[in-house]
């Protein structure tokens, strides 16, 4: 299962190698939302996110589902997952989130995990998806519990005072 606490993802608690896994976008935009937290904590999450949508160029459209794992603290890297498709509502009114994108980065961490069994490795976010790129929580909690926790993953979704 997934456990819920109420505190600051910036500030993930336990045991291990911790990362935080939060959304980012496909077109390099970073400024909004849970990033604002990070860049304040942390600067090279953002740093490396900006560096990796440059070198990339026009293929970073093409890399939704990808994952960019970044270290900030001995104990603690961040995962930029790339699952949203643009910055805002499509003109059919389609949020920018993309379930499918989500999983395959869910994958990708547990497989990170998976190859460092020494580390134990657990994962850290908000309610990732659900804020500014519109995803729906119903759909994503399944998908943190199909590809991370069902490997061994465990994963702590921390909700704000």
């Amino acid at each position: 299962m997934i456990s819920y606490i109420v505190g600051d993802a910036t500030r993930p608690q336990g045991d291990g190698l911790k990362v935080v896994a939060h959304v980012v976008n496909d077109v390099g935009a970073w400024g909004a939302g849970f990033v604002k937290a990070l860049s304040k904590k942390w600067t090279r999450p953002e740093a490396e996110y900006r560096r990796w949508h440059r070198e990339r160029g026009d293929d970073f459209r093409k890399m939704l589902g990808c994952v960019q794992l970044v270290p900030v603290e001995i104990d603690i890297w961040v995962a930029n997952v790339i699952g949203q498709q643009g910055t805002g509502r499509g003109p059919d009114g389609r949020p920018p989130v993309r379930y499918e994108a989500l999983a395959r980065g869910f994958v990708r961490i547990a497989d990170f995990a998976a190859e460092h069994p020494e580390r134990q490795i657990s994962v850290h976010a908000p309610r990732l998806g659900a804020g500014l790129a519109g995803g729906s929580w119903a759909e994503i909690e399944p998908l943190l519990e199909r590809h991370l926790v069902t490997r061994g993953v465990p994963v702590t979704v921390y909700d704000l005072p």
